[in-house]
């Protein structure tokens, strides 16, 4: 195909991929009308808040906060329609074996986002917040704005889930060869930089968020290396029976 007609096809791919997001959130927006997802979103931090509310400063705040939920369950909706359309553009360019490794790869990868983002809302925001506020003076009164709290909770449970994806990444890279369990851990030391790195980068901007992230993120790195292993040697016997 000439290299025009691949733009065309991709700009094509990115207008459905926005309307699907678009539509998601018209969707989202009705959804927020019927079931309270904000009040289910403010439960860690409801037993801490005075009323157990939350309050806001500016008259927009409140609308931004239910387009924002809106959009991102408009991206949660729209994400089969996003996905296929990136597989539809990329799958012609990819030999079958890697189609067969990608499509089970992408509902894993989905399972395991899901799971890494409710493992956060679960326990590791719960456990941020109580170290957080267990800080809390008798003459201090909390005034936790709409705004600062889910600024905080939604990249942490975002970020959880987006580090749980990391075993698959990394069984796949050794599924191609791109990567072995011996480079992995050779590169350890690196891999704790990184690790600590990307915890500052995915959580709010204090000592505690980040080291509840950092602590899974190590663990995931060593899970990762046994599965490059399982994945390496799985492939050693492929191509020694070919």
């Amino acid at each position: 195909m000439p290299f025009l007609d691949h733009l065309e096809e991709l700009r094509w791919r990115i207008l459905w991929s926005l309307l699907a997001i678009a539509i998601g959130t018209a969707i989202g927006w009705f959804v927020l009308e019927r079931v309270d997802v904000v009040e289910l979103l403010k439960r860690p931090i409801a037993p801490y808040l005075p009323g157990g509310r939350l309050v806001f400063t500016s008259p927009a705040e409140p609308f931004m906060l239910t387009l924002k939920v809106a959009f991102a369950l408009g991206c949660l909706l729209a994400s089969p329609i996003v996905i296929y359309q990136v597989w539809a553009f990329l799958s012609p360019a990819l030999y079958e074996r890697e189609k067969r490794l990608i499509v089970p790869a992408l509902s894993v990868g989905v399972v395991l986002f899901l799971g890494g983002a409710m493992a956060c809302y679960e326990w590791l925001l719960p456990a941020a917040l109580k170290v957080l506020l267990g800080f809390q003076r008798e003459d201090l009164a909390p005034m936790i704005t709409i705004d600062r709290y889910f600024g905080m909770a939604v990249p942490f449970i975002v970020g959880c889930g987006l580090i749980a994806e990391l075993p698959l990444v990394v069984t796949i890279l050794a599924a191609l060869g791109v990567v072995t369990p011996q480079f992995l851990a050779r590169q350890r030391r690196y891999a704790i930089v990184i690790a600590a790195f990307l915890a500052a980068l995915l959580t709010p901007p204090d000592a505690v968020s980040m080291l509840l992230m950092l602590i899974p993120l190590l663990l995931l790195y060593e899970i990762s290396i046994w599965c490059a292993w399982v994945a390496s040697r799985r492939r050693a016997r492929r191509a020694a029976a070919a």
